[in-house]
């Protein structure tokens, strides 16, 4: 049974983290081109985000600013619109921000096709965040290695939370159900995993969750993206993974996912019993990773409690700190097409690959992260 998802016109995000390590690392256009401006500075950690210091619990908020770096009426894609938002994280080989990249060195294909950047900027902004948290009889039994981890990762990624976030949790078995809606009071949404003890269902069903979650957030504004907890096995979804992947395209929701039982895995495969249940959780793996790219989200599989915290600064990281580009596409036909978008750095003097160093002129690897592209309007009759 489908419950509404409630957030007035707010960005939506299934969860967000804060805490980074300190990265020191310079960007330049060329090899001759240092400044001490272009230092990426360390983030100190979040503080800890738990219930609002008023005893009223303040409002959701009906639209999140824009960037301070964009003006406020900078337009957002939508149905009608003739500009495309794009959020995009440049991130080192630790998955750490890489800041102060100057507009020049950003190049968005759009079909291959280069587009003009109308708007840039650089911004923090808080996120609404959607918990979608795997909860089926089958790895989740009460007290078992599998209900550990999935509560860990749950409640360590909740208590990273900022107080202006909002975050909603969802559960699903064979069937999806929200446990607590958006809300930046995140006592709500404890008292909604506190109920995470016994199973109903021992089937899964995570394409049908991901995407009903997906469309719900699609229409939302601003920061928002999903985070998946679990194993990605789905055994009992009305849709393929297909289907799945194409609707998570469309949405414009990134999905982060957080794979959980890889120990229990590597004891299995120690002990001699790998076999088809391995290949079936190989595919899981692989189908997680799919999902997260094609949406601009990243996927982990830590295989030990204690790699969760970097896990979940690694995740905010890129959540909270982005670069947002808009453009206007050279594409104006209103066909219901999927356009798929690649966001380039190179380097505007030499049309190179743009050249990322650290503090000892060291060449250090990037990867851009950012949506795959976006479903074009439909003409209206």
């Amino acid at each position: 049974m489908k419950y509404p998802l409630v957030l007035a016109g707010a960005a939506a995000i299934c969860l967000g983290v804060s805490g980074l390590i300190p990265a020191h690392l310079f960007a330049q256009e060329s090899p001759q081109s240092q400044s001490s401006d272009s230092v990426a500075k360390p983030k100190k950690p979040a503080a800890d985000a738990n219930a609002p210091s008023s005893s009223e619990e303040p409002p959701i908020p009906t639209e999140f600013k824009k960037p301070k770096d964009i003006p406020a009426d900078t337009p957002t894609f939508r149905e009608n619109a003739t500009t495309v938002t794009v959020d995009v994280a440049v991130l080192d080989d630790k998955n750490h921000f890489i800041s102060r990249i100057p507009q020049s060195a950003f190049r968005v294909l759009e079909d291959g096709v280069p587009q003009q950047i109308s708007q840039f900027g650089q911004s923090e902004a808080p996120m609404t965040i959607c918990m979608v948290i795997e909860f089926s009889g089958r790895f989740q039994q009460f007290w078992t290695r599998g209900w550990y981890e999935t509560l860990q990762a749950a409640y360590g990624f909740l208590s990273t939370l900022k107080p202006d976030d909002n975050v909603a949790v969802v559960e699903y078995d064979m069937h999806t159900t929200i446990l607590s809606d958006f809300s930046p009071d995140k006592r709500r949404a404890e008292e909604a995993m506190s109920r995470l003890r016994i199973p109903g269902f021992s089937e899964s069903n995570v394409f049908d969750a991901l995407t009903d979650m997906a469309d719900r957030m699609s229409g939302i504004e601003g920061r928002k993206a999903i985070v998946l907890i679990g194993t990605g096995l789905d055994t009992f979804s009305k849709i393929t993974f297909d289907q799945a992947r194409k609707s998570l395209q469309e949405s414009g929701v990134p999905i982060y996912t957080i794979s959980v039982l890889q120990i229990s895995r590597m004891m299995a495969e120690a002990n001699g019993m790998s076999g088809p249940a391995d290949l079936t959780f190989l595919q899981a793996d692989n189908e997680m990773r799919t999902f997260a790219k094609e949406t601009g989200g990243m996927s982990f599989f830590p295989r030990f409690v204690g790699e969760y915290p970097a896990v979940f600064a690694q995740i905010e990281q890129a959540l909270r700190d982005q670069y947002t580009i808009a453009y206007h596409p050279t594409n104006t036909a209103k066909d219901g097409k999927f356009r798929h978008i690649k966001v380039q750095l190179v380097n505007p003097e030499t049309n190179e690959p743009f050249r990322v160093t650290n503090e000892k002129g060291k060449n250090i690897k990037y990867q851009v992260v950012a949506k795959a592209g976006y479903k074009a309007p439909h003409e209206v009759d």
